[in-house]
């Protein structure tokens, strides 16, 4: 399987994957080795968490609990969080499981498309929070225009990411090893020549990750330096009123600042958690030869750590959330009440209470006090 970050789910699944696909070194039959069954677990695991926990942020937010523009962006975001998990960590677990492809080209092609468009609708929805942060610590004064300027946003960023991940259509393609019954898709032979697929896999980079990565940075540094320079005004003038406090009361502006907050921690741990990926991959495109110098388990753990992602943003979004907190509860304890009746309506009935009810159903329904107590 080619190794190249942006063409697959992940780095490596193993050197004969590599060689097989005309990298340098000997051809050997790939396994599936202890590393990747690691690799297939974790993976489950995070699909379980960060399907569930995304679904229930989606319950959550259908309820008309914030301002419209708020709904929208987190819903987006749970959406974009849902097909990183649907698409990207079921193929990634299969893919390791068989090694090599077994379906059709056709879906060879399709499935790494919306493997990509999954990853950059992610990305590029954090880009839209983020700037509509800017604007509205910045420029609290444009509120009521935050509506259409998200969904015009979140109309570029669905779109984008469909324009950006549609050449996955036409570089994936089948390919068999010479004299060997493995196949496996992928973009070998798609490029003339090496510096092309670098040029394209560099694209790929900075368009999915550099480039949203610093327009993030720039928004959150503009809003704190702000802050910053508010704070000061305020406490060395305490007549002016501050920018950051251009509302009607307080509670709204403390409301700004606590989804500044959850904002900022959903991007910082989407820096966190997919940068050592992406700087193995860099590596790896300059230097292909490192596939045999790092440890195969390294490859495999920096991609489980960026996919982490998916599961922190609904954790974020909970701790910043007191109506999301009290919908868990409210489900739980609905769960638990029907788990109980179900118990109780399985349960075997005494011999006294069968007795009591053949009595009841045989001479009609019993009125006195005794009777009642004893059956409950």
């Amino acid at each position: 399987m080619q190794p190249a970050i942006v063409n697959q789910s992940h780095l490596v699944v193993s050197d004969a994957n590599v060689s097989a696909l005309g990298f340098p070194g000997p051809w050997r039959e790939p396994t599936f080795t202890a590393a990747a069954k690691v690799r297939v677990g974790v993976t489950c695991c995070f699909f379980l968490i960060a399907s569930c926990s995304n679904v229930a942020v989606l319950c959550s937010i259908s309820g008309k609990r914030c301002k419209s523009h708020l709904r929208i962006l987190i819903l987006s975001l749970s959406v974009a969080d849902l097909l990183v998990t649907l698409l990207v960590m079921p193929l990634d677990a299969m893919w390791n499981i068989m090694i090599q492809w077994y379906a059709d080209e056709l879906s060879c092609k399709i499935l790494n498309f919306g493997k990509l468009f999954a990853m950059y609708s992610a990305a590029l929805v954090l880009v839209v929070i983020s700037l509509d942060r800017h604007w509205a610590i910045l420029y609290p004064l444009s509120f009521t225009s935050a509506g259409q300027r998200n969904r015009i946003m979140l109309w570029t960023a669905w779109i984008g990411s469909l324009l950006l991940a549609s050449p996955q259509l036409f570089l994936f393609r089948l390919r068999t090893v010479p004299g060997a019954n493995f196949t496996q898709c992928a973009t070998h032979g798609s490029f003339a020549q090496r510096w092309q697929e670098t040029a394209y896999n560099m694209f790929t980079f900075c368009t999915l990750f550099v480039t949203p990565l610093g327009v993030m940075i720039v928004c959150y540094t503009r809003i704190l330096w702000e802050i910053g320079k508010q704070m000061k005004h305020k406490n060395g003038e305490k007549g002016l009123e501050p920018k950051l406090a251009r509302s009607k009361n307080d509670l709204i502006s403390k409301a700004r600042l606590k989804t500044l907050k959850m904002t900022l921690v959903i991007v910082v741990s989407f820096m966190v958690c997919w940068t050592p990926y992406y700087l193995l991959g860099i590596w790896y495109w300059f230097q292909p030869e490192m596939i045999h110098l790092t440890p195969e388990y390294i490859h495999h753990s920096l991609f489980l750590f960026g996919l982490l992602h998916t599961c922190t943003d609904p954790l974020v979004y909970g701790l910043y959330t007191p109506s999301f907190k009290e919908d868990l509860r409210t489900w739980f304890r609905r769960l638990g009440g029907l788990l109980t009746r179900k118990a109780k309506d399985s349960k075997p009935l005494a011999d006294s209470e069968m007795n009591i009810k053949d009595f009841t159903s045989m001479d009609g329904p019993t009125t006195t006090a005794t009777t009642v107590q004893s059956v409950f």
